[in-house]
């Protein structure tokens, strides 16, 4: 679970140790804010942290109050605004203003801490969660799937936290992945990249001379049949499958097993002559243009990349399109 932010677990870690915690949470934003709607920082009663609501601009302050929180037990929140100089210490252009949340965890009307481990419980399953907290009563739910009439459907699938009435939902997604099939020189970039954007990323080549720890030093790789490998990972709407070998022997299969899940990226590698020898045998095989329409071949958003490099990055261009704007999808 890489890259997957820890916060909540952190706070029951010093919850667990007897240390007063507080969790601050952004839960809107205008302007050129640090730190998207969501965005949480933990604090202890040592003034201990972890994580950020604002890159370090409004840090000082959560904390004091944060301190008050828990000393009280009463939520509040706090309004801030940060000018164009403290923005551009952060990188960026200009200023905004943002509201957090701050929650003295199993204090006063505070969250309890059951509920917090709940929470972790989703995450730890890699199941989608939501948050949500009633800022006018303060009443809180955890749920996986929906609250009364409220339709959370989109904000899963956009991965946007924000308000609903007087709720605001903050939803806690399970780490993307990506699973690269085709231990080949574009897979090198390729994997180091999806690291870096936030994926979980594994390699599946059943061919072990090029599937290697000296090509691919710190990655996870499989050596099992693509298929074998994609249906024991396990396929969701937050995976993105891409193939790389240019062998119907070893694309082919993982290319069945994704279109008849739900990942929300499918990209396959090959000319655009390829791609339609690939379309024949799918459609010999029994598959359906609309679910063919599913893969994106050729490969990667339209950059004229050339190197192995340049196509793992406009792969990502395109993974990350597909992701982002959910419209785009085929």
């Amino acid at each position: 679970m890489a890259n997957f932010d820890q916060i909540p677990e952190q706070a029951l870690d010093w919850i667990y140790v007897g240390k007063g915690t507080v969790l601050a949470t952004v839960i809107q934003t205008w302007g050129s804010a640090p730190r998207p709607i969501g965005s949480q920082l933990a604090i202890n009663e040592d003034m201990e942290m972890a994580g950020s609501v604002s890159g370090g601009c409004v840090e000082g302050a959560v904390v004091e109050e944060a301190m008050n929180a828990l000393e009280d037990g009463v939520p509040r929140i706090l309004e801030y605004g940060v000018s164009d100089e403290e923005a551009f210490a952060v990188g960026l252009a200009c200023g905004g203003a943002i509201h957090v949340l701050v929650e003295p965890i199993g204090v006063g009307k505070g969250p309890d801490v059951v509920l917090l481990e709940t929470l972790a419980t989703y995450r730890a399953d890699r199941r989608a969660v939501a948050y949500l907290v009633n800022t006018k009563s303060w009443e809180r739910q955890v749920i996986g799937t929906d609250f009364n009439a409220i339709d959370l459907a989109p904000r899963f699938t956009s991965d946007k936290s924000g308000f609903e009435g007087d709720w605001f939902v903050n939803i806690h997604n399970p780490p993307l992945r990506m699973i690269v099939v085709g231990a080949v020189h574009i897979a090198q970039p390729l994997m180091q990249l999806a690291r870096v954007a936030g994926y979980d990323a594994v390699l599946v080549d059943p061919r072990e001379a090029f599937a290697t720890n000296a090509r691919f030093p710190g990655e996870r790789l499989v050596h099992d049949w693509p298929d074998e490998a994609l249906e024991a990972e396990g396929l969701d709407a937050r995976v993105a499958v891409v193939t790389l070998t240019h062998d119907p022997k070893l694309d082919d299969p993982a290319i069945k097993v994704s279109m008849a899940s739900d990942v929300f990226y499918l990209g396959c590698l090959g000319s655009t002559r390829t791609h339609a020898k690939r379309v024949i045998r799918l459609k010999e095989a029994g598959f359906t243009d609309a679910q063919i329409a599913k893969i994106h071949a050729p490969v990667g958003a339209d950059i004229g990349s050339k190197t192995p490099a340049e196509i793992a990055i406009s792969i990502m261009a395109q993974i990350t399109e597909r992701l982002r704007r959910p419209e785009t999808r085929r």
